[in-house]
């Protein structure tokens, strides 16, 4: 299948899965559904699952990677809704469209993010029940990758730097190899192991995920400083405003893009050593890398 093809056969994939899976917006009590799916559909690259999925395919099918992937965007969408909060980055737009806790309340927006990230942990529980090992596998692996030494604390680093002139490198890069990185690696491990990787083979998707992860926030960086509101669904030029601390910050723009190709190159060489047929995940991690949003 020609890669636009096989991308949209993804997505598709994914919008069904979250509305499947994903508790209907009439659910009592109404309000907090209504608030998470608002949050959950309201489209986005899908990056995440999506990468679930292509991974899952490489090594066959150990397990069905629709929940996982389901559950990954689900904490992936909870920790934007807590980031756009006022008490954090205090984002109006997001996607394209307000922020959770413009369309709804402060309240509301903590709520729908709580029940997301609770969410993820009721979907792997239940739909990898028949696998006990996979299910654990699973429920470590993201609580890992979500939790107070990767995600969590990669947020409370960035805050921290917030308007910090003597941010390193190496503070900079504690921030992302965890606030962003640490989601694209446990989307690689997660499908690997739905499909049944080894164990040398999921330590390559977790070394090819950290280089992606990086390489994705870096462009992301460059995209906040040169792109306008429109073009990114979310607000342009915050960082600066801010005063976080960026890769274009600290190295500068074309220090910060070569410092994104030296990533992709890092994650395309790790994925070509794994078996089945990569052309898929390359394209993907070649355009995650020249996107324009």
């Amino acid at each position: 299948m020609e890669f636009a093809a096989q991308l949209q056969d993804y997505l598709e994939r994914v919008e069904r899965a979250i509305d499947e899976l994903v508790p209907p917006a009439d659910t009592r009590p109404v309000r907090l559904h209504e608030a998470m799916r608002y949050s959950l559909q309201a489209g986005g690259k899908r990056l995440r699952p999506t990468l679930v999925l292509a991974t899952a395919g490489l090594f066959g099918r150990r397990a069905n990677p629709l929940p996982a992937a389901v559950a990954l965007e689900c904490i992936h969408t909870y920790s934007l809704v807590h980031d756009d909060l006022p008490c954090m980055d205090n984002d109006d737009l997001r996607r394209g469209r307000p922020t959770a806790h413009k369309q709804f309340d402060d309240a509301t927006a903590l709520l729908a993010g709580d029940g997301m990230l609770t969410l993820a942990f009721q979907l792997l529980s239940r739909h990898y029940a028949s696998t006990p090992a996979l299910a654990t596998e699973l429920v470590r692996e993201f609580a890992d990758a979500a939790g107070s030494e990767q995600l969590i604390g990669g947020q409370m680093e960035d805050l921290l730097a917030e308007g910090k002139p003597e941010a390193t490198a190496a503070e900079l890069k504690f921030i992302h190899l965890n606030k962003t990185a640490a989601m694209i690696a446990v989307a690689l491990v997660a499908g690997g192991l739905c499909g049944g990787a080894s164990a040398a083979e999921v330590a390559r998707l977790r070394e090819a995920g950290r280089s992606l992860g990086l390489a994705f926030q870096i462009v992301d960086d460059v995209l906040d400083a040169t792109a306008d509101t429109a073009t990114l669904g979310k607000t342009a030029g915050k960082d600066a405003k801010d005063g976080k601390t960026t890769y274009v910050k600290l190295h500068g723009l074309e220090t910060a893009r070569l410092l994104a190709r030296e990533q992709t190159e890092a994650a395309v060489a790790a994925i070509q050593q794994l078996p089945g047929d990569t052309t898929f995940l390359l394209t993907l991690m070649q355009q995650m890398a020249s996107r324009k949003n």
